[in-house]
């Protein structure tokens, strides 16, 4: 009598995984996507900020630099491996001297990714973003 008892439950579990594996699975690529984009934003964040410290010691700030610092600063990002310039998709950065909200000399740094093609998931996240970071740093 017992023995029935538990045999009639038998497949329950199995039935509620394969009910919830599309939703996990579904859940596990969007955490993959999100903390890819969160690395690229870090990333991006830091090496944009490295450049302008830099260039805010140089009295003409120059892209070439920049673009130095930028692309060693990502090289770490999946489609920036073997990029060396910084003039076209997926990386542009530019710097230039402007006159800072003080009046003085100011270097700014504009760097501008593209990431690549991940899994889009409708009303969340798109299939690329092109992220955009710019730093003012004061001269001298």
């Amino acid at each position: 009598m017992i023995r029935n008892r538990f045999a009639k439950r038998r497949g329950a579990a199995m039935m509620e995984f394969a009910l919830l594996c599309p939703f996990v699975c579904f859940l596990f690529i969007g955490a993959i996507d999100w903390g890819f984009y969160a690395y690229c934003l870090i990333s991006l964040e830091t090496a944009t900020r490295s450049a302008a410290l830099y260039e805010g010691t140089q009295n003409n700030p120059d892209s070439a630099s920049a673009c130095t610092i930028v692309v060693n600063e990502l090289s770490t990002l999946v489609n920036l491996g073997s990029t060396s310039s910084c003039g076209a998709s997926p990386l542009v950065v530019s710097a230039s001297k402007i006159t800072g909200p003080d009046n003085l000399d100011a270097a700014q740094v504009s760097v501008t990714y593209t990431t690549p093609n991940m899994i889009p998931i409708p009303g969340v996240l798109s299939k690329q973003f092109t992220i955009t970071r710019v730093v003012t740093m004061k001269i001298g």
